[in-house]
């Protein structure tokens, strides 16, 4: 039997949260928790609108009432309209994760297709992403590749660097 995955609920919010410090833990080292309380409400913000631009996904760990195996989360965004998308309009993935004890089920990949089609039957025509090395197989074959053009880059405010 395959991956259940539902819509993520407002009461998913701290699950959510540790899952995404599980994820982050393979991009940097965390040495405090106090984003976790602005990132439980911020889920919390989001998800209570169910036709909010920000949606998760999630595979419940049928073993443990109320804990969560795997997640995905979409965003919409809107930006400028350009000639390969007249919309603008942009999804972007992220927070895949697995907790640990879930791994190597297909639940990471259930999520993400879900959210695939979230964002498919939203008329999102472009989604990005950021993957650990852990993701890059998985999402390549669900059809990302790398940039066509550009670079990513980022940029901090000095004092957060």
């Amino acid at each position: 039997m395959g991956a259940v995955v539902r819509r993520a609920s407002v009461e998913d919010a701290w699950e959510l949260t540790r899952l995404r410090r599980v994820m982050l833990k393979n991009f940097q080292e965390i040495h405090d928790d106090h984003w976790e309380y602005a990132c439980k409400d911020a889920f919390e913000q989001a998800l209570e609108d169910q036709d909010g631009m920000i949606q998760a996904f999630v595979v419940d760990a049928g073993d443990f009432p109320g804990k969560l195996a795997a997640c995905s989360v979409g965003m919409i965004q809107q930006r400028l309209p350009s000639p390969d998308n007249h919309s603008g309009l942009i999804g972007y993935i992220q927070s895949v994760s697995t907790d640990p004890d879930y791994r190597r089920r297909g639940y990471a990949r259930a999520a993400v297709e879900a959210t695939l089609e979230w964002l498919d039957s939203c008329g999102v025509p472009k989604t990005e992403l950021t993957a650990s090395s852990m993701g890059d197989d998985l999402y390549r074959e669900l059809g990302f590749s790398d940039l066509r053009y550009g670079t990513h880059l980022s940029r901090w405010l000095p004092a957060q660097v």
